[in-house]
């Protein structure tokens, strides 16, 4: 299936029912037509971050299902896979093999090898400082052969996951053989997770090298074209970084989005979102939540630094069960860039916000994605945060499918199924087409969607300060509630 201009639904295989085939009822039974695309985050086996550490690409987790699992969601909706083209399990047979047979191993070449990266008297403090670490350490872990020796490679990520070299021919056959099976199983577009990590140069930080990253992607689109798969790159960092990749033709992530929407719906405010919505590309996909965090280092300059901080203290004085230490170390927290809690949560259980935040996602420039939790506008979960001590966990609940079918008795939550039905089944929100944004004073926004004739017409009036709506389609009143 091509990728749609509908709405994507993010979810984990056991997040909402416990395996494929439940998430497949449910996605039928409550969701109808408000979800067109799931990312499916990653469902093969793995030894830590939730799936993240992939040992094998080729299965399914047999705790979820199987393949004919997968290609049946397939039938369905368009599929989002991640890649983790950075790193790999170290119990991936490619790493066991290394490890046995050192350099006689047909792998050796695909692991990134610390020691032999720098040349002789390095690195240096300085060097180990200059790069962009998600650590407070040099990113590099040992790794002790079969015949005793021991060497170090780099290790961006958690302990279980080893970086892979992508500079070598043995890698780019790994990359080439996976993203052909994934496309063989309902994978219409492959999200490049942490690709802005994988390319390593000397005397750089070693993120999104230039221009040494954009040879690596254009390889990989090649690649991924062969199979009719589409790629969209993941980075959390200044916007300015995803405007260039939209400039190459790459679909991109709106990671600014769920600040700016925060700033404005906790200050009143529609300035800062009305610029936002105007720069924005038309070829991404908006997110108020993932799996991971809030960003904030995605909104810098879009926000002022006083604004990032008024935003920041806001959530946690009135985000619902929101604690700074739920983002500490202590709750095993590796970006201090993210904030851990849904977005429900966030703007304090308030389901008029609430509803106004995604109604703006809806009308924003791009692709909805929606989190799973969003979706059924959950609350932080701090019974798996606290059995779990892992701070992304408050935003990781599972439901089973008897809970699916009270939450989505909830109005805000028929409100929202509504709203994305509506935002799927309109012309008016064609990419082809267009967005206007007026200030129509400091706390209205006007946003008016067109498509590419202007035969449909689409526009959400939303006032944060009294927090009213009012939608209409060529002139006629739409509600949700």
């Amino acid at each position: 299936m091509t990728i749609q201009n509908k709405t994507m639904l993010i979810t984990y295989s056991d997040s909402l029912g416990k395996n494929l085939k439940e998430l497949n009822e449910n996605l039928g039974k409550y969701f109808g037509e408000a979800v067109g695309g799931v990312h499916l985050l990653p469902f093969f086996p793995s030894t830590g971050d939730r799936g993240f550490a992939p040992v094998d690409y080729d299965e399914v987790d047999a705790a979820f299902g199987d393949w004919d699992d997968v290609k049946a969601l397939g039938e369905k909706y368009y599929l989002m896979f991640d890649f983790m083209i950075n790193h790999i399990s170290r119990q991936s047979k490619y790493y066991k093999d290394y490890q046995e047979k050192h350099e006689a191993s047909a792998y050796k070449d695909m692991f990134l090898n610390w020691d032999k990266f720098w040349p002789e008297n390095r690195p240096t403090q300085a060097d180990v400082d200059l790069i962009y670490k998600r650590k407070d350490r040099a990113p590099k872990q040992e790794i002790h052969f079969a015949d005793g020796s021991v060497e170090h490679l780099w290790n961006t990520f958690g302990e279980e996951q080893i970086d892979l070299d992508v500079t070598k021919d043995v890698t780019m056959d790994f990359i080439r053989k996976t993203i052909a099976h994934l496309a063989e199983n309902g994978c219409d577009l492959i999200r490049l997770d942490a690709f802005a990590y994988a390319v390593k140069k000397l005397d750089t930080n070693d993120f999104f090298v230039e221009p040494e990253i954009w040879e690596l992607l254009d390889k990989v689109r090649s690649i991924a074209a062969e199979s009719g798969t589409e790629l969209l790159p993941e980075i959390h960092e200044h916007y300015s970084i995803q405007f260039k990749i939209a400039e190459h033709d790459y679909y991109v992530y709106d990671f600014a989005l769920p600040m700016v929407a925060l700033y404005s719906l906790y200050s009143g405010n529609v300035n800062r979102l009305a610029k936002w919505l105007k720069m924005s590309p038309m070829k991404q996909f908006t997110t108020l939540d993932t799996h991971d965090g809030i960003g904030v280092v995605d909104v810098k300059d879009i926000l002022t630094d006083e604004e990032i901080d008024y935003t920041s203290n806001e959530l946690y004085k009135v985000g619902a069960n929101v604690n700074r230490k739920y983002s500490t170390a202590e709750y095993n927290n590796l970006d201090i860039y993210q904030i851990n809690s849904t977005y429900y949560s966030a703007l304090g259980d308030d389901d008029k916000k609430y509803f106004l935040a995604r109604l703006i996602q809806a009308f924003a420039p791009g692709i909805p994605q929606v989190y799973y939790v969003g979706f059924l506008a959950g609350k932080n979960d701090l019974e798996l945060l606290e059995k779990t001590k892992e701070g992304r966990n408050i935003n990781r609940h599972y439901y089973s499918s008897s809970e699916i079918a009270e939450e989505v008795k909830r109005p805000v939550v028929q409100a929202l199924l509504k709203l994305f039905t509506f935002r799927n089944q309109s012309a008016a929100f064609d990419l082809d087409g267009s967005i206007e944004v007026d200030e129509l004073d400091s706390h209205t926004i006007l946003i008016t969607r067109r498509n590419q004739g202007s035969s449909v017409v689409a526009q959400a009036k939303i006032n944060l300060k009294d927090l009213t709506y009012h939608i209409t389609e060529n002139g006629q009143e739409i509600t949700f509630l």
